[in-house]
């Protein structure tokens, strides 16, 4: 299973929010999963690191665009780079090919591949799939945005939304969701 693991590109090593995210590298890669990123660093790399370091495969979707701003290439835990011109190629790579996705904390780039792959679950673009968002900041986000908009969000796309505080939670969500 390809899962998407959406993240910032701050963090290093040594960091709680890089080491959290290698944990859940590990144990996603442990379970046999290819975990796919948007390929450069931070909580992108810890990802890819720690499935590499369980053995498992990585994949990093890169984009011309975001090369022009931060020419750093992707980060040496990428087995298989898929390179994009643009930014909205590499959304729907990262939307579109992965079989569940989890977020870990982040800015606007990770909010944006969050919503987009909610969006395209709620129209019916792609079918269902887990999505799990790390870390209370997300669970208030959304909170906030589902009780603001009642009248526009229907039940069926909060339930898409699931949340976790852990890369174990997530593991045992993802896992889960399988036996479904």
């Amino acid at each position: 299973m390809i899962i998407a693991v959406f993240g910032s590109a701050y963090g290093v090593e040594g960091d709680p929010l890089y080491e959290s995210a290698r944990q859940l590298g590990r144990l996603l890669g442990s379970a046999g999963h290819t975990i796919m990123t948007g390929g450069y660093c931070g909580t992108m790399e810890a990802a890819s690191r720690g499935a590499v370091e369980a053995g498992a495969h990585t994949i990093g979707v890169t984009c011309a665009e975001i090369e022009t701003y931060r020419p750093t290439g992707a980060n040496p835990w990428v087995r298989q780079e898929m390179p994009t011109q643009t930014l909205t190629q590499r959304l729907d790579l990262l939307t579109r090919q992965a079989d569940a996705c989890v977020a870990l904390p982040g800015g606007i780039g990770t909010l944006c591949e969050v919503m987009l792959s909610l969006n395209l679950m709620v129209i019916g673009a792609v079918n269902a799939r887990t999505m799990i968002l790390i870390g209370p900041a997300w669970r208030a986000t959304f909170d906030a945005f589902f009780n603001a908009n009642d009248g526009f969000v229907p039940s069926s796309a909060r339930e898409l939304v699931h949340f976790a505080n852990s890369p174990e939670e997530v593991s045992a969500l993802l896992n889960k969701s399988l036996e479904l």
